[in-house]
């Protein structure tokens, strides 16, 4: 039987399984582990299950143990992964696609709705008791309704954002590294620059990838080609925002309202945010249903149950 470390305590199916199939030891309180853990776990595994809170940059991918064969990401994002790193130790990698898409997309429409009909400030009235009475002038926010969607990044999780979306009769834009054929489109706009989609659109929707390309995609910059009174969500990844700008564009209303699942720095967030009422801020729960969870760890098994099978694993990045 292999031996596997999983450096986060998963739900209980998934760690039934696991414990079921290979020999398995579990990071049971749960903390984010440092590299030294992991270079130390990896001397007693086969493979690792491991969450982006865990960090295998250059260094530490250099200390593992050669006995490690395989690294399975619970999560589709390995921008916690030095992809070139591991594959030069002839470590094979893993991802988890296609499970997180709903998941993902419900908590984007959340983010989209709650910015938009200040969801926030709401709360914080009932919370605080400063709701005194009822006027047609208060408390006005944004309808969705027929407004026109960009789209950052039309992979998976983009294109169930864009049906969501289709549900409130949204005009859906996106600009992508390549556009997608008519039968994927479903009749959405595409744009070949971000400057052209950020110019069209009402409200903007961050869904791809975190790279060295995209570090920083919005920023003073990008924030100025946007229509004033936009609303801008991100569920992909924090270090897509310059979160400086972000905040400075919120004071100043060129965006009219946020929505931010991810952030520059987790856990914790960025503590200047807490001072923008028009943002709404969810921690990092974009992929977190019961549904979903079990979905990710039994891909991340079904991939090393390949692996040590023989057998391709289905997701195999490097």
């Amino acid at each position: 039987m292999n031996d596997l470390s999983i450096t986060r305590n998963l739900v209980e199916p998934v760690l039934r399984r696991a414990r079921r199939d290979y020999s398995t030891w579990v990071n049971d309180d749960d903390h984010i582990m440092s590299g030294d853990e992991i270079v130390a776990r990896s001397f007693e595994s086969d493979a690792l299950m491991i969450c982006h809170s865990e960090i295998l940059s250059g260094d530490i991918v250099a200390r593992l143990s050669d006995r490690l064969k395989v690294v399975a990401n619970y999560s589709v994002g390995v921008d916690h992964c030095d992809l070139g790193a591991l594959k030069e130790r002839g470590i094979v990698v893993t991802n988890t696609p296609d499970v997180l898409s709903d998941a993902t997309a419900e908590i984007t429409i959340l983010l989209l709705l709650g910015a938009c009909r200040r969801a926030y400030e709401g709360d914080q009235m009932l919370r605080t008791g400063t709701w005194l009475h009822w006027a047609p002038s208060a408390m006005n926010g944004i309808q969705l309704t027929k407004k026109k969607l960009g789209i950052v990044g039309m992979g998976r999780v983009g294109q169930t954002v864009a049906k969501r979306a289709r549900g409130f009769d949204m005009e859906i834009h996106y600009t992508n590294r390549r556009r997608l054929p008519p039968e994927l489109e479903g009749g959405a706009i595409f744009h070949p620059t971000l400057r052209a989609l950020f110019a069209e659109v009402d409200m903007i929707s961050l869904n791809c990838p975190a790279t060295p390309e995209t570090n920083n995609l919005i920023n003073i910059d990008s924030i100025g080609w946007m229509k004033p009174g936009v609303v801008f969500v991100n569920t992909a990844r924090g270090s897509l925002v310059d979160e400086t700008a972000l905040i400075d564009a919120l004071k100043s209303g060129q965006i009219a309202a946020a929505g931010l699942d991810v952030f520059q720095v987790e856990p914790g967030g960025n503590p200047a945010f807490a001072k923008c009422p028009n943002l709404l801020m969810l921690p990092h729960l974009g992929s977190s249903t019961r549904e979903t969870r079990k979905a990710m760890g039994d891909r991340a098994l079904d991939n090393l149950d390949f692996y040590f099978a023989g057998l391709e694993p289905r997701d195999r990045l490097v």
